[in-house]
């Protein structure tokens, strides 16, 4: 017999009954009914039922064991009473009689429970995360993220990619947040950073001559945490490909996402092929280049409809340059005035002066400025909208990306308050044609919005005879209910395409040679078009297993404050690591760390 087990926990049926097994795993609870002692044993597999009477020769320290404890039993399998099977449980049909049992490993008491699902603070459940991990459900997202892997990956090469490691050590590039830099031993005062994707070096393998490359990709980010993204590092499905178009990679990664939410769900999933929504569209109809399309809610441009009406606070606004956005409520007629109050409150509490409505009944509009608008403008807010008696329609007014923000807003909290949103579905959608560049209000100056590799519509020639501003660049973004999944484009290959697309942003030709020379020097021996994508695994199974927050799906996450409690990290540097490196401390940080290092001297 094994020294430790002959079954797992959650192998053994009725099959097995009469049969002496020996089983390890962890004390997952004990029930003490009089002259009985059940113990429920679990492993990484599952969960056994095992027994004892009060007067078994190891009762004493079968009761005296703490719980996550980790022992082995020994002892013949019977079969349960009728009444006492468990049909939520794999092995509900039979328990264990503990005849011989000891101790592996003595849990001391717990800082927090395994068995069931307290909700304990964050800290606690961060700094003992191997504890947090032992609990039913996250086991079950832990599982359901390998999964999901495992599944891409095989889908992945079914469709012809093949899998390649790109460097960790690299330089720094402008990606959109902060570098992790890491100061080299070798060459004093340099500097390699951690990449923020894979980005330049999946171009260099398309110009390096292979065709379709994948890989499930670490990348670093210092920036602040969000529900949906995590500090410091993420994984994401990193493909590109050469000789495409646009369409070309929707192709190939639209039956890699709908394979893998069908296999690993049993929700409605949008059909492909996606819905392609225009970014200004998006903004337009949605208040945002990430919508949900579960919400039926379409908001409608009404600024003509306001531009010459009685309410002047509107008109006023449409002349200095403002455009005023309709957001329909269906049903919302018959609510309390309390609603409408409790929306223009959450509108100002999102930054906004205010939100108008009006309330269709009878043929006629009802509310605060429905008495200012003809009857012409009510039927062109009806005709934009779609609304009819028992409707209601909310307006955002103020400069363009204000006035949709804050419509995408409200669209979103209307559809959540009259119980608009699709259940049990993924809705899944491209949104394409993003500006290739954007001004910059604080810097006053244009700068990239989106890749910076990315091909611009119309190439060289747009670049050199249309406003900046007006670009339009072969980039896409897929979203699912409200969360972007992955950012992508096709990319420039072009050399003198790449230094003019820079040259306007602020980098001149010497900059992009010094910045970006494996690709600039790349793009001059021949390169094919090329495209790629990189959904998020991370947010892949967050949407998956239905969690809000993206620390629930991962492994061994950080806090908020970008800091893992259990490792402790980030920690001081020893006064002999930092001369290793060269480094010198600013004065005040390094008194800090010439203290910490005494103290532990």
């Amino acid at each position: 017999m094994h020294r430790y087990r002959t079954h797992t926990c959650g192998q053994l049926r009725r099959d097995n009954v009469g049969e002496t097994v020996r089983l390890s795993g962890w004390v997952h609870r004990k029930r003490d009914h009089g002259n009985l002692l059940f113990v429920d044993l679990r492993d990484h597999y599952g969960l056994t039922q095992c027994v004892i009477e009060t007067d078994g020769e190891h009762f004493p320290a079968v009761e005296a064991v703490r719980s996550e404890s980790v022992v082995t039993i020994e002892g013949p399998v019977v079969e349960r009473s009728d009444e006492t099977v468990n049909p939520e449980l794999g092995t509900g049909d039979i328990e264990v009689r503990i005849r011989a049992f000891s101790v592996i490993s003595e849990a001391e008491p717990l800082p927090m429970p395994v068995f069931g699902e307290a909700d304990y603070p964050e800290d606690i459940r961060l700094r003992y995360r191997f504890l947090d991990l032992r609990r039913e459900v996250m086991q079950r997202n832990i599982l359901l993220r390998a999964g999901v892997v495992s599944s891409i990956r095989r889908r992945m090469v079914d469709q012809g990619f093949t899998e390649f490691q790109t460097p960790i050590l690299t330089a720094s590039s402008p990606e959109g947040a902060r570098d992790f830099l890491v100061p080299s031993r070798l060459h004093p005062g340099q500097f390699y950073a951690l990449p923020q994707a894979p980005q330049q070096f999946k171009q260099l393998v398309m110009a390096s001559g292979f065709d379709r490359y994948f890989q499930i990709a670490p990348c670093f980010r210092d920036e602040d945490a969000r529900a949906d993204r995590s500090p410091g590092e993420f994984y994401q499905l990193d493909m590109e490909m050469s000789f495409v178009t646009q369409e070309d990679v929707f192709a190939a990664i639209e039956p890699v996402m709908h394979g893998v939410f069908d296999e690993f769900s049993d929700r409605t999933i949008t059909a492909m092929p996606f819905p392609r929504i225009a970014y200004a569209d998006a903004m337009l109809r949605y208040g945002s280049d990430k919508p949900d399309l579960r919400n039926p809610i379409e908001n409608a441009d009404a600024t003509e409809i306001f531009r010459d009406s009685e309410f002047k606070i509107f008109r006023e606004q449409i002349h200095k340059g403002a455009v005023a956005r309709a957001i329909p409520a269906p049903g919302a007629g018959a609510r309390p005035r309390s609603f409408f109050d409790k929306m223009i409150g959450f509108a100002q509490e999102n930054g906004a002066k205010g939100l108008a409505y009006v309330i269709f009944e009878d043929g006629a509009g009802k509310g605060p400025i429905a008495k200012l608008l003809s009857d012409a403008e009510l039927d062109g807010i009806r005709q934009a909208t779609g609304v009819g008696d028992g409707d209601a329609v909310f307006f955002s007014c103020a400069r363009r990306a204000e006035a949709e923000h804050i419509a995408g807003l409200v669209r979103t909290r209307v559809g959540e308050e009259l119980g608009l949103i699709e259940q049990d579905a993924f809705r899944f959608c491209w949104i394409v044609d993003y500006p290739m560049y954007e001004y910059d209000e604080q810097l006053k100056k244009i700068e990239f919005s989106h890749n910076p590799f990315s091909m611009p519509q119309g190439g060289l020639e747009a670049l050199e005879t249309v406003e900046p501003l007006e670009i339009l660049a072969f980039q896409y973004d897929i979203v699912c209910n409200g969360i972007e999944l992955s950012s992508g484009a096709i990319r420039n290959h072009e050399p003198a395409t790449m230094v003019k697309a820079f040259e306007i942003a602020g980098y001149t030709a010497a900059d992009v040679e010094a910045r970006f020379g494996a690709l600039y020097h790349a793009f001059q021996y021949g390169c094919p078009p090329h495209g790629g994508i990189a959904p998020g695994i991370d947010r892949i199974v967050m949407l998956l297993a239905d969690e809000p927050n993206i620390r629930e799906v991962t492994l061994f996450p950080m806090n908020q404050q970008a800091q893992d409690l259990m490792m402790g990290a980030p920690s001081e540097a020893s006064m002999h690591q930092l001369r290793d490196l060269h480094i010198r401390l600013a004065p005040d940080v390094d008194k800090k760390a010439q203290e910490a290092t005494l103290a532990q001297e």
